[in-house]
């Protein structure tokens, strides 16, 4: 007896096609100016220092209904995910010998990226903008540790959204040696600061 056909691929598309449709109207993205900044600043037995990040990604998602720089200002917690990614190597310490350094105690060759991925937060309305806690995880050297930081967002210009802070680490805590040069005499303090300025918008 003949068995019946059964074509599962499209039955499987008509399924899933509302379930896509539907996320699609759910969510959406905030997008990441060019003019938005990382940089990890420091200090040293010899001078202060700072390591631009040339290139970085950040993908920040939210809901649509209610997920713009206007909605988040005004307390609505639209932001579902954040995920953001700078490629080690594009860490500029406007030095080629201090680039090196910083590159070899990130080891860069082994862990190519430094992440952060956003688990929660809280917001905090203030008078000029909110306050937001995040808690996450940063990656760093191929260590993966929970970390809380502050930022603060504003408005700023016709439907954007500037985010700006900065969170404090110790190298040795992500197993990573801070940099030494000139034969030693210039030793990188281990406590380092990360800071960012993002501009966003909808």
């Amino acid at each position: 007896m003949r068995r019946p056909t059964v074509r599962v691929l499209p039955a499987l598309l008509v399924v899933l096609a509302p379930l896509t449709a539907a996320w699609t109207a759910w969510s959406s993205s905030l997008d990441l100016e060019p003019s938005s900044k990382l940089w990890v600043s420091g200090t040293s037995t010899v001078r202060s220092w700072q390591c631009r990040a040339t290139a970085f990604d950040a993908d920040i998602q939210v809901t649509q209904d209610n997920g713009s720089p206007a909605a988040i200002l005004a307390g609505d917690k639209a932001v579902s995910s954040v995920a953001v990614t700078v490629p080690t190597e594009r860490l500029d310490c406007n030095n080629g010998t201090m680039n090196e350094h910083m590159l070899k105690a990130l080891k860069a060759k082994d862990f190519p990226t430094i992440t952060f991925t956003l688990a929660g937060y809280e917001l905090a309305k203030q008078p000029d903008g909110v306050k937001v806690t995040l808690n996450g995880t940063l990656t760093l050297g191929g260590v993966q540790k929970a970390i809380t930081m502050q930022a603060d967002a504003r408005q700023d210009g016709a439907g954007a959204l500037r985010v700006t802070g900065a969170h404090e680490l110790r190298m040795k805590e992500y197993g990573l040696k801070p940099p030494t040069l000139m034969l030693g005499t210039m030793k990188v303090n281990e406590l380092v600061k990360v800071n960012f300025d993002l501009l966003l918008k909808d």
